[in-house]
């Protein structure tokens, strides 16, 4: 039997303005904290907008004060009142052997959002994402393709896609 399409989006990110717009739009669109966590993973180039994203995202969910890239520290933490965002960036890592290291394993339960950034380099050490974001450069911006997986992820995907802020940036609904 063949599997169905996973739910999918994809949106024109013209500017950093774009992409501040999009993390913003998956804050409001978020379908809250779950009895298990709740991960987001996001690969591209570098470059390519993750760590914007990722910021705006964590200030539209109501982080406040500064919001530091974890490219050096690796995890960054941020406890809300019902939410606990972890940050995650596995760019410098050199295999999926080093995430165990981290002590995400700490962070796997409920009431708490795994933003993972260069999810390749954790490979299986990671738990699978409820929605993959991928950022890549297209002319003088970028595009945004979203991947759902699970009911979380399609709840969020179908929470997003009736964000009217995100109209001008809809390139194609699959």
């Amino acid at each position: 039997m063949p599997q169905p399409e996973p739910c999918q989006i994809e949106f024109a990110l013209p500017d950093a303005e774009a992409t501040e717009a999009l993390g913003a739009a998956l804050a409001r669109a978020f379908p809250g904290p779950a009895a298990e966590s709740t991960g987001l993973h996001l690969e591209g180039d570098l470059g390519a907008g993750k760590t914007t994203c990722v910021r705006s995202l964590l200030r539209a969910l109501g982080v406040s004060g500064l919001i530091r890239s974890p490219t050096f520290t690796l995890v960054e933490t941020y406890r809300l009142t019902e939410l606990t965002c972890v940050h995650v960036d596995l760019y410098r890592l050199s295999g999926p052997e080093e995430v165990e290291e981290l002590g995400l394993r700490d962070f796997l339960g409920a009431g708490c959002l795994l933003l993972v950034e260069w999810p390749s380099k954790g490979a299986q050490a990671l738990p699978p994402p409820d929605l993959e974001l991928s950022l890549s450069f297209a002319d003088a911006g970028r595009r945004a393709r979203m991947r759902a997986h699970g009911a979380i992820g399609e709840r969020w995907l179908i929470n997003l896609r009736n964000d009217t802020r995100l109209i001008p940036y809809l390139s194609n609904l699959a």
